[in-house]
């Protein structure tokens, strides 16, 4: 159990830093997506709503990686705390995977090669986060 433990910590250290590169990454979204002129068309409430759901989620991505980054132990030693954490980021991260294929609107996507290269890597990332904290959940589940 311990080399489980050593390795998903391993990860969950890299998703880490994965999660904290996305987080400032995506401080360069609003500029490629022309957030600013599109959101000219709705109404303050609505603007400021946007805005702060995009805060919000930044920080969310933010907090994950250095969560992961820095105490990458504590999210495998088998407490309830740790179970729900692991497991609240594993749902976080799939259910992003899945919004993004039946819910978002794909036909308005951004077109060219570097775009569908993007998309791919991304989605790549959701998809192996929510596979660590999904391991990382079972790990601790067994343990509790």
């Amino acid at each position: 159990m311990d080399t489980v433990r050593f390795n998903i910590g391993g990860l969950i250290y890299i998703a880490g830093l994965a999660q904290i590169v996305l987080a400032l990454g995506s401080l360069a979204i609003p500029g490629i997506l022309q957030w600013r002129l599109e959101l000219i068309k709705v109404r303050p409430l609505i603007k400021q709503m946007f805005w702060t759901y995009a805060a919000y989620i930044f920080g969310i991505n933010l907090f994950f990686g250095l969560l992961s980054l820095f105490d990458s132990g504590e999210l495998i030693n088998g407490t309830k705390v740790s179970t729900f954490i692991t497991g609240f980021i594993f749902i976080y991260w799939i259910s992003r995977v899945l919004i993004q294929f039946f819910y978002f609107d794909r036909s308005d996507f951004p077109t060219g090669k570097w775009n569908k290269f993007g998309e791919i890597l991304l989605v790549t990332l959701f998809i192996s986060l929510g596979i660590v904290y999904g391991w990382a959940f079972i790990v601790n589940y067994k343990q509790i």
